[in-house]
């Protein structure tokens, strides 16, 4: 097992979509939210993900495709 942490910034239109369920689904990770601020415009979350470096990766880049913006986080990212 692999543990990666992420900033997730979602922009509008995804805010209200299930993407962070639906790729820990799809793609058998387990996510553990960290932080996370929403508005109106915009959602920003902080996020531990755990499973195969394989699917880590590929759910990675589900997110990616679906037009979030997905940065490496240092230490917890818990501030």
């Amino acid at each position: 097992m692999a543990t990666k942490r992420l900033k997730l910034t979602f922009p509008q239109e995804l805010i209200k979509e299930p993407v962070i369920f639906t790729m820990a689904k799809k793609f058998d990770v387990m996510p553990n939210i960290r932080r996370a601020k929403v508005t109106e415009s915009v959602g920003e979350v902080v996020l531990e993900l755990e499973g195969a470096e394989k699917e880590l990766e590929a759910g990675i880049a589900y997110l990616k495709e679906r037009g979030v913006n997905v940065e490496t986080v240092q230490g917890n990212g818990v501030s």
